[in-house]
């Protein structure tokens, strides 16, 4: 064998143990993460930060200045939230938590496609993320539009028909027929992560990932779990 045969398989060989020890650490990282919090534990974590929220005796955790530092080395979230783009319903806030907490996903209508579906893989395949909330909220204009069925101009139009199949469900439904709407879409959204994603059904099976939705009531502040 040629000497550069022998340095070139040298260098493979380094190659090869560098990618696998990213690996284990990466696999090592996440399995530290998952133990920290159960996926129970999680969601009374954000319940109860809810609560205080809801109670005006917020603790804003996780927001000084050593917490910066901490996270600017590596995010570990202990939820993923999928929400509405809607300048009412921020998630840190309405939980009562801080930087490094969340994995936040936000499109109008909190519904799934395959781009919002591989940000939620990446949460628990590469941070190990034990819970993941479908978080719908009160009067969500995305819905309304998808119930007026009005035309909407440019890119509008794909919000509105990714949450028509919400407004086809409940159509006939008694009660008010936007709030239907609002919680069916959730519950619709919360259904496609297990049958569209192998890898969200794999950990749900494991019980190291738990899927729940929710809906956000924009006068109370108190966000209820629907699905």
């Amino acid at each position: 064998m040629s000497r550069r045969n022998v340095i070139l398989m040298a260098g493979a060989g380094t190659l090869m143990a560098s990618i696998t020890g990213v690996l284990l650490k990466t696999e090592a990282a996440n399995a530290e993460t998952t133990s920290n919090i159960t996926p129970d534990a999680a969601l009374q974590k954000l319940m109860d930060g809810n609560r205080r929220y809801i109670q005006q005796k917020r603790t804003f955790p996780d927001q000084e200045r050593s917490r910066i530092l901490e996270v600017a080395n590596g995010q570990h979230p202990f939820a993923t939230i999928l929400g509405c783009s809607d300048s009412r319903v921020a998630p840190e806030i309405i939980f009562d938590q801080g930087l490094g907490d969340f994995f936040d996903i936000r499109v109008a209508g909190n519904f799934i496609d395959n781009v919002v579906l591989g940000n939620m893989e990446y949460a628990v395949v590469e941070l190990g993320v034990p819970l993941l909330v479908v978080l719908g909220h009160e009067r969500c204009g995305a819905v309304k539009a998808a119930l007026d069925g009005k035309p909407v101009p440019g890119h509008i139009g794909s919000l509105v028909r990714a949450i028509k199949p919400a407004v086809y469900a409940t159509k006939n439904l008694p009660g008010d027929a936007w709030d239907n709407a609002v919680r069916a879409n959730v519950k619709m959204s919360v259904n496609k992560l297990q049958a569209r994603s192998p890898i969200l059904a794999k950990a749900i099976k494991a019980g190291t990932l738990k899927v729940v939705g929710a809906r956000y009531d924009l006068d109370s502040g108190e966000v209820e779990v629907i699905a």
